[in-house]
């Protein structure tokens, strides 16, 4: 076998594309030859280079793959850098998230080309570059463009995206494939890019995680170490970075706020820094206002700073100190106090004026903590009583909650087609916004009845523009819709094969020969989703084949409600056309649950299938509510062991649904079980109780489970279906009180805030079963299913916001189970507390069964403390 000189190969490249050929260069780009394509580009004139640059712009659009990594990134990068003409073109390919070239080495080698062509836009391409950083980027991609600014001396971009880039970078250096890493104080001080990037740090929200993250993975004595804050203190000893700059930054960044795990890397860099009695006089007050505002593990911080000073002003002290008392962090108001003590020993001129801000404690939710305020107050001048005053019962009250505000009517429908594709490209930009979908499916459909071929030339570049690239992204989300949504969009006036396929979708969702109609294809997947489902594949029908005149189930109300009048008006004006199975189904089941019998009579009068089929559902009271029965699920009772292999808990409670006695299940609406969801669901699940907006405990059922895992598997998102279920009708029954006794023991804040407005919007309406919800929860706390100290805040902030009597009234369903466990959880003595208060607030007298013989008990812990405490309000009730 003969074997080609490897530079006689080179040769021929070259004259081939010096002579119009490019097919093999296109090649060499493919299977990632770098320095086969370095070397074929070398010394072709300048004008060839051109004329190869719009080949490859066409020929790299027609080949896209999935990503185009490392060697054949980098081969890309050559060829863009050394045929195209201008930065701007060359970003429009270099910056797509699917091109990543090799990091460092992949910029060494393009500066090569750069310089060898005479390039001078290498800084604009890799500026361009960074502004497409997104937070998917691969690190390597900023190797990349830092490489090609310091080669170049370029200043590096210093947005958000990019500091944190640098900073992951600084994590993962460009050498770390060649073996161990220099140290992280090492890799700062070589940074040709420190002192730009520096100051951000200070100002990137959240990027003290990213700073946190950063760790030795090689110490073995304490390998999730943060090294960067220590590094940065190193440094700041060598006066490699400024001292100034870093407690200044870090003081600014802790007074602007941020999450509080984001706001430890500044607490810890502080502490490493180790700030002098000077440096923490001449910011004391920066000091002081972080004592007063900032979260608990910052102001305790401030306090230790402000206690090492000697002549810190006292006036100053209990001015935060008046402010700081009323906190509800237990360990900070208690050093407060301490601290007061000492300095009342210490102005023995002033000990009377100092008692009275220790007074201010006396009124703290926490008992031993008043009790400590009280003991001090009186040590230094005051004399309150010396037992603490059963809290004054005032004459029965209930909630003072504003009326709930009526379901606000729907906005107009869409019947211009900018109007449409301005919506649209909003709900790519968010997809999960609810009601909006519902008005875009209207307008879409109501559009392209009249005007298909100029719909589609309208929403092609905004979908392709927007291109929704995550929406193939979920395909192990038995519940996402993402990609059928953005395929009804770029079926809208085509007729080319669309409408057979939307055709055999809804043929296998829909049997009109079976009972329940909807097939199930994903046990997972509740009914009223595959409702969902079946509509928008009868949607696509519309979309390309005969219109429709937009959709009969368009709601009337922002809650998905649809009135029946006007259902009625809709109907008469389809004439003889016959609507869609679906789009007629869901606008039924969006109707009041009780409909005047007028609208029946209007309905028969129309002569039409539709228009019967309305008058029968009406004159036969619509979709009945179904039957719930609570019921305990566990790993080895669910089906095909599905929890099992999710890791789900043990067990749980949920319900089970069945339709009442005589009453059909046409929809399987009631009959299919209730599957396990976990977090990844979030989104498409808000849109089910507006396509059941009269059924609140069926919704419900359908989402406790979801909800269930913000609790007990401390997963986000499921209790923010909670004030959507408040806005809808229909009875919640045990459905309902397990879903709000799970949302108030959920992990994470903006779950248990989601519960707290659900709980206020049910208790001004009325549709509200307190003690349903404490007995529910008394019975999850006592099986171990979640954690009662979840629970004081949520209900505090209910009855502070007006629902006083709700609270008491849930907790009293509560406690007995609570109160009859072997060993008190933690958090009981706290919520005792929330009931003795809300209990005095309303003078309303519950008996608690247990509270006695737990008041009763020896000793002054605080769980005795507190039950007698409640004791006695209800005995002086």
């Amino acid at each position: 076998m003969t074997h080609t000189d490897p530079s006689l190969r080179t040769v021929r490249r070259r004259h081939e594309l010096a002579n119009g050929g490019t097919s093999d260069l296109f090649d060499l780009v493919d299977r990632g030859a770098i320095k086969a394509v370095a070397a074929a580009l070398h010394g072709l004139p300048e004008q060839r280079r051109r004329e190869i640059g719009v080949e490859l712009t066409a020929w790299f659009k027609q080949h896209q793959r999935g990503i185009w990594w490392s060697g054949t990134g980098t081969a890309l990068a050559i060829a863009v850098v050394g045929c195209l003409p201008t930065a701007a073109q060359a970003a429009t390919i270099l910056g797509r998230p699917s091109v990543n070239p090799h990091g460092r080495l992949a910029a060494e080698l393009v500066h090569a080309v750069a310089r060898e062509r005479g390039v001078d836009w290498l800084v604009d391409l890799a500026h361009r570059i960074a502004a497409r950083f997104t937070e998917q980027t691969w690190v390597g991609k900023w190797h990349f463009v830092a490489t090609l600014l310091h080669l170049d001396g370029g200043a590096p971009p210093t947005d958000d995206m990019a500091v944190r880039l640098w900073l992951t970078a600084v994590d993962s250096p460009a050498t770390f494939h060649q073996g161990q890493p220099p140290p992280v104080v090492d890799r700062l001080r070589d940074d040709p890019f420190l002192a730009v990037m520096l100051p951000r740090l200070f100002e990137v929200d959240d990027i003290g995680n990213l700073m946190l993250g950063i760790t030795d993975h090689h110490d073995r004595t304490d390998p999730g170490r943060p090294v960067l804050p220590p590094a940065l203190a190193q440094l700041a000893a060598e006066g490699v970075v400024d001292r100034s700059l870093l407690l200044d930054g870090s003081l600014g960044r802790l007074l602007r706020g941020d999450r509080p795990g984001a706001l430890r890397a500044f607490t810890m860099l502080l502490d490493q820094l180790a700030p002098t009695t000077a440096e923490v006089t001449a910011r004391v007050t920066d000091h002081l206002r972080l004592l007063v505002d900032a979260p608990a593990p910052v102001a305790t911080m401030a306090q230790k700073a402000l206690r090492t000073l000697p002549e810190l002003e006292l006036e100053s002290v209990l001015d935060a100190s008046r402010q700081l008392l009323i906190r509800p962090d237990k360990t900070l108001v208690r050093a407060q106090l301490g601290w007061l003590d000492q300095l009342a020993r210490q102005h023995r001129d002033r000990a009377g004026e100092i008692a009275e801000v220790i007074a201010v404690a006396a009124d703290h939710p926490a008992v031993q903590l008043r009790e400590r305020a009280v003991a001090l107050a009186a040590r230094h001048g005051l004399d309150p009583a010396a037992d603490e005053p059963t809290p004054a019962v005032t004459r029965p009250r209930g909630d003072d909650l504003p009326p709930p505000p009526t379901p606000a009517p729907s906005p107009a429908p869409i019947t211009d087609l900018d109007e449409l594709t301005e919506e649209v490209a909003a709900l790519l930009a968010t997809p999960y916004r609810g009601m909006a979908l519902e008005r875009v499916l209207d307008g879409l459909v109501r559009l392209t009845a009249t005007d298909g071929p100029r719909v589609h030339a309208a929403l092609a570049p905004v979908v392709e523009r927007r291109h929704w690239s995550w929406a193939d992204a979920h395909r192990s989300d038995p519940l996402c819709l993402c990609a059928t949504v953005v395929e009804l969009f770029t079926s809208a006036g085509c007729s080319d094969g669309q409408r057979e396929r939307w055709e055999r979708l809804r043929t296998a969702l829909h049997r009109v020969d079976a009972t329940p109609e909807l097939v199930v294809t994903d046990p997972r997947v509740p009914p009223v989703h595959r409702l969902l489902h079946a509509r928008l594949a009868e949607i696509g029908g519309y979309l390309t084949g005969p219109g429709q005149p937009g959709l009969l189930a368009a709601p009337t109300t922002t809650n998905g409600q649809l009135d029946p009048a006007a259902l009625v008006d809709r109907l008469a004006a389809l004439g003889d056309r016959e609507p869609g199975h679906w789009d007629l189904t869901q606008a039924l089941l969006r109707l009041p649950t009780e409909v005047d019998e007028a609208i029946a009579g209007q309905a028969a009068a129309l002569g039409t299938a539709a228009g019967r089929r309305l008058a029968a559902w009406v004159r036969d009271g619509g979709l009945p509510q179904p039957v719930v029965r609570p019921r305990t699920v566990t790993q080895s009772s669910s089906q095909g062991r599905r929890w099992a292999d999710a890791y789900l808990p043990d067990e749980r409670i949920l319900v089970e649904l069945a339709p009442p006695d005589g009453a059909v299940d046409r929809y399987g609406l009631f009959t299919t079980p209730v599957s396990p969801l976990t977090g990844e669901h979030v989104g498409w699940v808000d849109l089910w109780p507006s396509m059941l907006p009269g059924h609140r405990g069926l919704v419900t059922a359908y989402a406790l489970p979801l909800i269930a895992g913000a609790a007990d598997m401390d997963e986000r998102g499921g209790p923010a279906l909670l004030p959507l279920l408040a806005e809808i009708a229909g009875p919640g029954g045990v459905a309902l009180d397990l879903a709000l006794a799970y949302g108030l023991s959920a992990r994470h804040g903006p779950d248990r805030v989601a519960t707290v407005d659900a709980l206020l919007a049910l208790a001004a309406t009325g549709d509200i079963d307190a003690a349903g919800i404490g007995e529910q929860l008394g019975t999850l706390v006592a099986r171990h299913l979640v954690k009662l100290s979840r629970v004081v805040e949520p209900l505090r902030d209910v009855a502070q916001a007006g629902a006083p009597l709700t609270v008491w009234r849930l907790l009293a369903a509560t406690l007995p189970a609570v109160l009859a466990m072997p060993t008190a959880p933690r958090g009981l003595p706290d919520l005792l507390t929330v009931a003795a208060e809300t209990a005095a607030t309303t003078g309303v007298r519950i008996e608690v069964p247990g509270l006695a013989a737990v008041a009763g008990r020896g000793g002054s812990g605080r769980l005795v403390t507190e039950a007698r405490r409640l004791h006695r309000v209800l005995d002086a009730g």
